[in-house]
């Protein structure tokens, strides 16, 4: 299990988000429910079984009373169903500078970001705030990332009902039919940082689910190559062999980008010479 933010997911089914340990949602799916029905999709247990293997697992009879009423419960979809609303920006965005210079993102790259409104610092904690935009220019998605490392790991997750059909995205450049996908907004500016000719024509999945992808070939037909750009590690590598599979099959070239070391594109260029970074 992973923490992200106020919810649980795991490596193995990232757009997974389970909260408070009482209700689940799956986004690469649209389904979601209880811990009973998470038995039931993911175990494929009947309902009898299902409710049968959590009494034993929490030592109860079958005849235990409920700890709370059926109807009193959320539901998964009024937990995860949230309307969207972008955190307070702060007035200045200094630490959220200072966070990405740390982490090797180039001067220029961060400030292009800011003022394409694509990055700002929140008011409350500080966070890195990455905004996605649909094809309208409105802010429907939000990824934030928390400036203070604690051990090598930060905060991070998507701000409660982003719309992971878009992610994070760079706007469309059509004189390229080309289409570049990272896991992270941070691998995305990393690789800005390492190669300043892309401007446009990426997207940060937030995740392992190709929601966001699938929309920005829809809204942008012309794009018939995509380049893959994810984690090399064994969660990354599986999704990318999926991906490339599934969209090649559907008539684009597909093809698989590594960093030449390091698990990710922040890790490789957190290891290059810092003067290469700037």
């Amino acid at each position: 299990m992973i923490r992200i933010g106020r919810y649980h997911t795991t490596k193995e089914m990232d757009s997974l988000r389970i909260k408070n340990h009482r209700t689940w949602y799956r986004y690469s799916e649209k389904v979601g429910g209880d811990a009973i029905t998470f038995l039931q999709h993911f175990c494929g247990k009947s309902f009898p079984e299902a409710v049968e293997y959590l009494l034993v697992f929490h030592g109860r009879t079958r005849d235990s009373p409920a700890a709370q009423p059926e109807h009193q419960r959320p539901t998964a979809s009024e937990e995860f169903s949230k309307p969207f609303k972008l955190p307070a920006a702060h007035g200045d965005q200094r630490r959220v500078f200072a966070y990405l210079r740390k982490r090797g993102i180039a001067s220029q790259v961060i400030r292009s970001f800011i003022a394409d409104g694509l990055l700002y610092e929140d008011a409350q904690h500080h966070n890195c705030v990455f905004v996605g935009y649909d094809e309208t220019g409105k802010a429907v998605f939000a990824n934030q990332r928390g400036t203070y490392d604690q051990g090598g790991n930060s905060f991070k997750g998507d701000v409660p009902g982003s719309d992971k059909s878009i992610g994070f995205r760079l706007p469309y450049d059509s004189d390229s039919d080309t289409v570049f996908v990272f896991e992270a907004p941070i691998d995305l500016m990393s690789y800005c940082t390492l190669h300043r000719s892309l401007r446009g024509n990426a997207v940060a999945l937030c995740c392992l689910h190709d929601g966001a992808l699938a929309t920005y070939l829809r809204e942008h037909p012309r794009l018939r190559h995509i380049e893959l750009c994810l984690d090399n590690d064994r969660w990354g590598q599986a999704a990318a062999k999926q991906l490339q599979e599934t969209y090649s099959a559907k008539g684009f070239t597909v093809s698989r980008q590594l960093p030449p070391q390091g698990k990710d594109w922040n890790e490789y260029l957190q290891k290059r010479t810092p003067e290469r970074g700037r």
